[in-house]
């Protein structure tokens, strides 16, 4: 198993009275993130900007590690 790091940006909204991730956009590193997340921001009810390890082989990822957060989010790790 061979894991690296990712920086990706997630984008929240309400879905039937529970908030929800969106469609997720890759970042080149934290900065990129956090860039892309407060420029998002605005148009979300949340944003958050994650590192999260990833499993080369299978696609999987895991131990996300919030970056910057913006408004109303989900908590990645209770899933």
């Amino acid at each position: 198993m061979s894991l690296s790091e990712k920086f990706i940006v997630l984008p929240f909204k309400k879905n039937r009275g529970n908030i929800v991730p969106g469609e997720m956009r890759q970042a080149s590193s934290a900065a990129s993130a956090e860039k892309i997340a407060t420029a998002m921001s605005a148009r979300h009810i949340g944003v958050a900007a994650y590192s999260v390890q990833v499993d080369e082989e299978s696609g999987d990822m895991s131990s996300p590690k919030l970056i910057v957060g913006f408004g109303e989010t989900a908590d990645l790790n209770a899933a």
